[in-house]
Order: C-alpha cells, then sequence, then structure tokens
C-alpha cells in the first residue's frame, strides 16, 4: 500500500501504510514478551478448537490477564479455533465465543465455515478471520469469504508474492500473510500423516509432526525360508546404503526478513510469525528484529537499506535453515532438509534481568539456564541496541560471591556494562 505525494518544488516521496506485526503467543509469558518486543498483535489458543494442543495455552482467567495487558500496551489479541471440525466437536462452541468476546478478545481464527456460523450466531459482534488452514489462494475466495462476514483472510502458504499482489488488486480485505517460522510439508496444513502413523489428528490439534521423523527405505520381497507362511513370508530390502543419509519429508524454516519491502509494498496488511510453541528467547528475538526492520522501511522507504545485522540476529533464534518457500516460485530440493540438517547458531536464553541499579551498574537477573564467571554473554531489548560482555562479578541475593548461577529460575545479581532494564535478556552461544 503506497502512494506518491507531490509537492512543488520537492521530490516525491512514498508514503507506506504500516503492516501489523502479528506474534505467536503459546502463554501468558510469552504473550507479554511478544508485546513488549514489538508485537502489534498476538495470537493464542485457548483449551478447545485450537491446532497446538500441545502448546500451554490459555485459561480464560490467563486470557483476560493477557487481554488487559495487551490492551494496556495498544496490542489486540487473537484467538486461534481453527480445527477441522467433526460432529462431537460443536459441544459448549457457542457459549466459548461469547465467552471470549466477554473476556475482549479482538478477533478469533477460524477455518472450518461450519464453526464460522456458530460463531456469526452466538456472537456477532466478535471478530472472525479466516485460518491458512482454508487454503485460500485467490482473489474470488477472498471475496466469497469476505461476503460471508470474513474481516480478514490468512493466506495459503502456497502463495506466492506475485498472487498476493492480484489478490489485494481485486479486493479491499485485509490480508495476513506468514512471514516466519516452521512450514508444513502438507498443503496448508492438511495433513493426515500423523493421524495415520500415531492416531493423533494434525486438523483436531493433535500434529505428531511425523514428516519430521528419519526413514530409510525398504523393498518388501518374498522371503524363500518363509514362503509356506504369507503372513511373515516376506523380508525387507534395504534400498539405502550405510553411508546415505536418513530421508525426512521436512521443510526448512521461513523466513522472509529480507523481503519485508516487498510485502508491505504487495498491500500485506497483517505480517504473521509463527511459533506458538516456541521459547520465549525465539519470540522475543523473531519479533524485535522483525519491529526494526518493519519500522526502518515504513518511516523511509525511499532511503531504505537492509542490514546484515538483522539477519544475523534473526539466526540466533534459528532452529532450521530456512528458505522463502512458495514466494518466488515452487520450492525445490534446495528447501528440504535431507539427513542431519546444517548446525544454526544456536544461543541459550540465560537469563531475565528484573531489575538494575545505576549507581552501581548491578543488574538483578533470573536465571533461565547455566552460566557462570567468565562466561561471554549478549544482552538484548526491545528499543535499544544488543552489547556483549563478560561475566565478571557474580553474588547471590544475600551478597554471597558465586561462581555460576547453576539453579532453575536462581535470583543472582553480577555487573553489567551497559545500563538494562527490566524484560531485557542475557543470552550465551552454546558450545
Amino acid at each position: 500500500m503506497s502512494t506518491q505525494i507531490a509537492t512543488a518544488g520537492f521530490p516525491t516521496k512514498k508514503q507506506l501504510k504500516k503492516p501489523e506485526l502479528l506474534a505467536p503467543a503459546g502463554n501468558l509469558e510469552k504473550l507479554k514478551f511478544a508485546v513488549l518486543y514489538g508485537a502489534d498483535a498476538v495470537y493464542i489458543g485457548g483449551q478447545k478448537f485450537g491446532l497446538r494442543s500441545k502448546a500451554g495455552n490459555f485459561s480464560y482467567d490467563d486470557m483476560k490477564e493477557g487481554v488487559a495487558f495487551a490492551h494496556q500496551h495498544g496490542a489486540k489479541v487473537y484467538v486461534a479455533a481453527n480445527i477441522i471440525a467433526h460432529n462431537e466437536d460443536f459441544d459448549g462452541m457457542a457459549e466459548y465465543f461469547q465467552t471470549l468476546y466477554q473476556i475482549g478478545i479482538d478477533a478469533v481464527i477460524v477455518a472450518d465455515p461450519a464453526i464460522v456460523e456458530v460463531c456469526k450466531q452466538a456472537a456477532p459482534k466478535l471478530e472472525i478471520h479466516l485460518s491458512t488452514q482454508a487454503s485460500t489462494t485467490n482473489w474470488q475466495a477472498v471475496q466469497f469469504w469476505a461476503e460471508e462476514g470474513i474481516a480478514r483472510v490468512v493466506l495459503a502458504r502456497e502463495v506466492s508474492m506475485e498472487e498476493i499482489r492480484q489478490i489485494k488488486a481485486h479486493t479491499d480485505v485485509e490480508i495476513e500473510a506468514f512471514i516466519h517460522g516452521a512450514m508444513c510439508i502438507s498443503y496448508s496444513g492438511r495433513c493426515v500423516l500423523s493421524n495415520h502413523m500415531t492416531n493423533r489428528d494434525a486438523n483436531r490439534g493433535g500434529c505428531a509432526q511425523s514428516c519430521r521423523w528419519k526413514y530409510d527405505l525398504f523393498e518388501e520381497v518374498e522371503d524363500e525360508d518363509e514362503a509356506a507362511l504369507p503372513m511373515i513370508g516376506k523380508k525387507e530390502l534395504p534400498l539405502f546404503s550405510e553411508n546415505d543419509d536418513e530421508f525426512t519429508m521436512s521443510s526448512k524454516d521461513l523466513c522472509m526478513i529480507e523481503s519485508i519491502p516487498e510485502m508491505v509494498d504487495a498491500g500485506v496488511e497483517s505480517l504473521k510469525i509463527e511459533g506458538r510453541m516456541k521459547t520465549v528467547h525465539y519470540v522475543a528475538t523473531v519479533v524485535n528484529t522483525y519491529r526494526r526492520v518493519i519500522d526502518a522501511y515504513c518511516e523511509n522507504p525511499d532511503e531504505f537499506v537492509f542490514k546484515d545485522e538483522w539477519r544475523e540476529e534473526i539466526l540466533k533464534a534459528a532452529n532450521r535453515p530456512v528458505t522463502t518457500a512458495f514466494f518466488y516460485g515452487n520450492p525445490s530440493e534446495q528447501d528440504q532438509i535431507f539427513g542431519v540438517p546444517p548446525k544454526m547458531a544456536k544461543y541459550d536464553f540465560a537469563g531475565l534481568v528484573l531489575d538494575y541499579d545505576a549507581a552501581t551498574q548491578i543488574a538483578t537477573i533470573e536465571q533461565r539456564n547455566r552460566f557462570e564467571v567468565g562466561a561471554e554473554v549478549e544482552f538484548f531489548g526491545p528499543k535499544r541496541d544488543n552489547f556483549v560482555q563478560q561475566v565478571t562479578e557474580l553474588w547471590d541475593v544475600d551478597g554471597n560471591p558465586l561462581t555460576d548461577a547453576n539453579k532453575a529460575m536462581q535470583i543472582v545479581k553480577m555487573r553489567v556494562s551497559q545500563p538494562v532494564r527490566p524484560y531485557d535478556i542475557m543470552r550465551k552461544e552454546k558450545k
């Protein structure tokens, strides 16, 4: 969404509408970090009707606290209710949506047409967003859903950048697109592999991530020694050698950090990060980095230059190698993971800043992973530059010197080389 505004005697300057940055929040703590580190909105799961049954998820009381916190900071909260429902899944659904509206949830994310209708009837003022699970890939489908009362469509993962431009050219419906995180190997997440292999239905929140298991290939042949026993008269002939990589059906992770200008120019209203089951460190790092890129481009698009440090920062939270997936053409074998994936730079969430005394330069830290005197650590936080230092001194809350912080959630104090703030994160590189 860009326009050119001309002023007599001055060059034209592109003016942009800044898109929403939408972050995952698997629990209340992650919600707070996502909002503080720059998310305009977060999406969460309740304890029913969502596709991440193994995430922490939110009770009604957690939702109330999360909504209050988000709204206090100018952010919105969306609830995913995007299962593909079977007949027995509708019990209590109408009351669920009514409660979400009363709590103050800003929108629900729904995939099943029947659930859309239940929500419209039960809570007519509750905004509905169409989930990526609905596999929407063209502008006519987007328009259809708009006529059904859908306020926003989350596009299928398989939509290209050019197709997004075409959709925006033909509709005025809000569009949401994923920009970062894990990619499902099945079409728009419509997978039955988990159900078949583990009896856990991925379309009702039970995905076992069977595609990420390692597989070997065998051919089943007749066993001449057991020919008289048809039930056990076969043997497996390996179709691989011992030095071959084990095969997976796993995709590299999506990363569009360098393509934010194109996403903004294409008119996408909401840029979505995947990862409700990821760590606080992941959420804070990824949200913080995309926040900086979006702000830098929208504030001065004509002079925007991508910084290598943004790419490096994103990779500090990467679990797998990254790809741009379908945005610039169909993925190839280069976008898949075969065998053991390359090692990515990995960091531990070492500690959370609780307090800072400017007079003594002493920070109070809540330990999240073991660290010790002599370790090199990095501090980062919202709207501040990162800095690296060595842990030179460490004390417990009573002032007794320590050689390391080795107890879970231990409160310690340490001298820091630059001012820090509550909710800043201290991390260390894994050895």
